[in-house]
């Protein structure tokens, strides 16, 4: 019998609000850990599935490089998987085709099965064009065969889904989104990092740049054994809020901005589920607003009742893993109503962050450099800010920072085409507070 980790919720909020004060702001975090400080044991392998998808479309054969390092670092993350964990290898062009088994099926993994994938992997060849949703529907077939249980697709391209329409794309997204996870990555510049973020925000994934195809084996590898390490599947965040309420928006902040209002179940009256995928032995972060009606100075009210679930099967109960409170409380003190919690300043702070440039990198592609400086100027003040000096080192590679404080920078004239990718993919990534920070902001302030 496997061990199923322990979650907890904590709640960060300053839950004061002055007279007539409407907006209640949370960050909820949720961290799963094994029972009694005992190492985390991973889900019966029966209980996984994983798909990897292989683009081999003409363009993975220039430079055929793309192509070996893709089928090394399947051949890895296939070696990477538990004994009994059901896989398949799925090859994409302009159709999808199995890899191995040779029939649409997913086959346990053993020593034997891994060497026939290895070897059915190693006659690949590339020919064709691009239709990514054509991908995902074969290996959504293929996860039918495991309805419950962590499902988990790798999908890794080198160019634009040409040879469908977005709104093929956009229907096959709607049918697979919260059937199976999948991460995507990029390899080479050739292809577009919208697409692609499209792609994994739709199916909770992680999107990333391999730009060097020598990079792909480590990466496959991580990939696969972050897979095997998840115990929990289709956990999901649900949130009550009174009768009088509204919630305003649910976002996922760490390890990365996720905005998941637009993916609200309703669950029950004034309740609705936001997805959150599967987890291991992990902890993420969730910003909250909620608008309250006004209350009179003294009244305490529960904004908000957060609970980590997993949804039954219809007709029964979900299992509830942990809950917590959202307050909200009027006072006349204005030293506790504007006092703005450190997490969630913290945490706007990189929202702001992932947004501008995105803004900024694409006012630069659309010839607009006056809005490009403008916002990854402002891109360089955040990151400083937020202590997230990844992003910063990114940042320097398109910019010249000029004055950190105040945002002054200089557009490089030449930016490698892979760092411009690596920045864009990369905006959402987020880092936690920095310890013992004090954040003395006002409300109104900054």
């Amino acid at each position: 019998m496997s061990q199923q980790p322990q979650f907890t919720i904590k709640v960060d909020q300053n839950k004061f609000l002055p007279e007539g004060g409407r907006e209640v702001h949370a960050i909820v975090s949720v961290e799963a850990g094994a029972a009694d400080g005992a190492p985390a044991v991973p889900a019966a392998p029966a209980d996984a599935a994983e798909v990897i998808i292989i683009d081999t479309s003409g363009s993975m054969s220039y430079p055929d490089t793309k192509l070996r390092a893709a089928i090394a670092a399947a051949q890895t993350a296939i070696d990477t998987l538990r004994d009994g964990v059901h896989f398949a290898v799925v090859s994409g062009s302009n159709t999808a085709s199995m890899v191995y088994p040779p029939h649409a099926a997913l086959v346990p993994a053993s020593d034997q099965t891994r060497q026939q994938a290895k070897r059915a992997l190693s006659r690949l060849k590339a020919s064709g064009g691009t239709a990514i949703g054509s991908w995902l529907r074969l290996a959504d077939q293929l996860f039918d065969a495991t309805p419950g249980g962590i499902r988990h697709a790798i999908l890794l391209t080198d160019g634009k889904n040409q040879h469908e329409s977005p709104e093929e794309l956009d229907a096959v997204l709607f049918r697979c989104s919260g059937r199976f996870v999948c991460d995507c990555r990029g390899v080479g510049t050739d292809w577009e990092v919208a697409e692609l973020r499209k792609i994994s925000s739709a199916l909770l994934g992680s999107v990333d740049i391999v730009a060097d195809p020598a990079g792909l084996v480590a990466d496959f590898q991580a990939m696969t054994r972050a897979a095997m390490g998840k115990s929990v599947a289709d956990v999901a965040l649900r949130v009550w809020t009174p009768q009088t309420s509204k919630l305003r928006f649910v976002k996922q902040v760490m390890p990365s901005v996720e905005d998941l209002t637009a993916r609200r179940v309703d669950s029950a009256a004034q309740a609705g589920d936001y997805p959150l995928g599967a987890w291991g032995a992990e902890s993420r972060d969730y910003h909250i607003c909620v608008e309250v009606p006004p209350g009179e100075v003294g009244k305490e009210l529960r904004a908000a009742w957060v609970k980590l679930v997993v949804p039954g099967a219809p007709g029964t109960e979900a299992a509830v893993l942990a809950s917590a409170n959202v307050l909200a409380q009027w006072t006349d003190d204005e030293a506790q109503s504007t006092k703005i919690n450190a997490r969630v300043a913290h945490y706007t702070g990189q929202a702001e962050l992932a947004a501008v440039i995105q803004e900024g990198l694409q006012a630069r592609k659309d010839g607009d450099l006056d809005t490009a400086t403008a916002r990854l100027g402002r891109a360089v003040v955040l990151a400083d800010e937020a202590g997230n000096d990844a992003i910063t080192a990114m940042l320097r590679k398109v910019v010249d920072v000029v004055d950190p404080a105040t945002g002054t920078v200089r557009l490089k004239r030449n930016v490698d085409k892979a760092d411009e990718m690596q920045l864009d993919t990369r905006s959402t990534k987020t880092v936690r507070t920095r310890k013992d920070e004090t954040v003395t902001t006002r409300r109104g302030e900054g």
